[in-house]
């Protein structure tokens, strides 16, 4: 080749190079085709209107992200606020204490999406987590509600609760205006097993398993901590932190029914 033409095309590839657009040659995230679980979280620090402290139930995260994980499954957060979410000590179990030092689910935590940054088209499912503060600002937020019945309606994906996280999901409609609950058996932690006689109780703006049965559901439960859980076709819902695994298993399990039709 001549050495002024084979100069004239060097000149022309780095101008392509340099001129064409940076995402054409950036390399996707790893997990950019990967299935997804939203993990839905409360930010409220407080129950209610009073100053008595409240909390996520870091160990409902740290089972079911285990679960989802070795099944293949990345796991986002978001809660109402964005950001930080509360995690005190007594909501942290022995058997997941170490797990406060784990980046893979800290940093989702310490830096939960708020539900504007959420595209729900990349979700397979939601999981409403427990802990005192699911009471408050989740179930009334209008745009975690969108989000969820997206998940469900238009992806055919699961919505999912374990514990006080079935509060989250008591106003869920679906686009025909029915309950999500309507018709479907539910379980989560029945106001019959809380502490009644305590301040934080008194705070409670409503209760699990009489809204639940307002909304047309069949609320069921045990008279133990063992683990409970209920699936009602494309819904999943545990009683107790010891359902938090459980449940997280049996999503895996109707979302791998699912692929198989």
């Amino acid at each position: 080749m001549h050495p002024l033409r084979s100069l004239r095309s060097l000149l022309t590839l780095l101008f392509l190079l340099i001129a064409w657009p940076a995402s054409t040659f950036a390399s996707p995230p790893a997990d950019a085709g990967q299935n997804r679980i939203l993990f839905i979280l409360a930010s409220s620090k407080v129950h209610g209107t009073s100053t008595l402290p409240a909390s996520i139930s870091f160990g409902e995260v740290v089972h079911a992200w285990d679960t989802f994980h070795a099944a293949g499954y990345a796991v986002d957060f978001v809660s109402p606020d964005g950001g930080d979410v509360p995690i005190l000590d007594t909501y942290v179990s022995e058997d997941v204490a170490s797990r406060l030092s784990d980046d893979r689910i800290m940093r989702g935590l310490r830096n939960t999406a708020t539900p504007s940054q959420i595209d729900p088209a990349r979700y397979r499912a939601v999981y409403y987590v427990g802990g005192s503060n699911a009471m408050y600002g989740v179930a009334e937020n209008p745009a975690l509600q969108r989000i969820a019945m997206h998940v469900y309606e238009r992806n055919g994906g699961v919505v999912s609760a374990v514990c006080h996280g079935t509060a989250g999901m008591v106003n869920l409609t679906l686009s025909g205006g029915r309950s999500l609950l309507a018709g479907k058996r539910i379980t989560g932690y029945p106001e019959e097993h809380e502490e009644q006689d305590a301040a934080y109780f008194r705070q409670f703006p409503f209760l699990i398993r009489q809204t639940v049965v307002s909304r047309g559901g069949t609320f069921r439960a045990i008279d133990s901590n063992a683990p409970y859980i209920e699936v009602d076709g494309r819904v999943v819902t545990g009683q107790n932190y010891a359902s938090a695994a459980p449940v997280a298993e049996a999503v895996v399990r109707v979302l791998g029914d699912i692929a198989r039709k």
